[in-house]
């Protein structure tokens, strides 16, 4: 079957093992020196390693692999103790993977296993935790604050990746802004900063379905267009590091060297 799955490129990886704590179901190894996938059926897909490689060596493609399977990589994860399960569990809930998670709960049941307190565990990706981000002060600093009229600095329709036209003449030696979809209410000098002279495209890797075609339009349009920049934009959580994994996936497919230019938002609308 085909899925999606870790790409490792050998030549950028230097073996630092950064990436090693960040897959508690095992399937990469610290191996001569390089990481390694050492089985298709531990790999999930869903790239929690990838933000931590400091070399950029980590992609996910999508190739014929063997079946992710729970129940076995649970038969690995279990032999690494609590602090492992823990791992394991709060990453398939970070991804939102309810499934996979229940899988895992069922295999200890059966197992006659402890299963650790998940109550520390978020509920689902962080970025959908309750937070309340209302200042005490708030109304008091900004009391004698002028109000002011912007101008929007949008220069293209639509501006959603999902309904765009690969071939639209504006994409042409074109400034691109890929940014997701929460960063405008996040971040209040989105355009002055970000947005000016550039074409805006949105989305967000977590709630998105169909990635895969996101991946295809832009390496379409990289390799089409003569793109001249690549800024991306994305808050700190997680998930929405999905977003440069899109567009290097995109590159790497339409082999262009673009340079990115990456920001990131807080949850409390500063830029990170």
């Amino acid at each position: 079957m085909k899925r999606r799955i870790i790409k490792i490129d050998e030549d950028k990886c230097n073996g630092c093992g950064v990436c090693i704590p960040d897959c508690p179901e095992g399937a990469l190894q610290i191996i001569d020196g390089k990481a390694r996938l050492i089985s298709d059926l531990f790999c999930d897909g869903l790239g929690a390693c990838i933000k931590a490689c400091p070399e950029n060596a980590m992609t996910i493609e999508e190739r014929e692999a063997e079946e992710y399977n729970e129940a076995k990589v649970m038969v690995n994860i279990v032999k690494g103790g609590e602090n492992v399960i823990k791992a394991h569990l709060k990453h398939l809930k970070e991804h939102g993977e309810t499934k996979l998670f229940e899988e895992a709960i069922n295999y200890m049941k059966e197992n006659n296993i402890e299963i650790p307190a998940t109550d520390d565990l978020p509920c689902g990706c962080p970025g959908s935790m309750q937070r309340d981000l209302r200042k005490n002060n708030r109304n008091e600093n900004n009391q004698n604050n002028i109000s002011v009229n912007m101008q929007s600095e949008i220069s293209n329709w639509p501006i959603q990746l999902k309904l765009m036209n690969p071939n639209a003449p504006y994409l042409q030696n074109a400034d691109l802004l890929i940014s997701a979809d929460c960063v405008p209410f996040a971040y209040p000098n989105f355009h002055n900063k970000f947005l000016k002279d550039k074409i805006l495209m949105m989305l967000c890797p977590k709630l998105d379905s169909d990635i895969d075609s996101y991946i295809e339009k832009l390496a379409n349009i990289f390799e089409n267009k003569n793109i001249k920049s690549i800024s991306i934009v994305h808050m700190e959580v997680p998930c929405c590091g999905g977003v440069e994994m899109i567009v290097r996936e995109a590159m790497e497919k339409a082999n262009k060297n673009i340079i990115i230019k990456d920001y990131t938002i807080s949850i409390d609308g500063n830029l990170v």
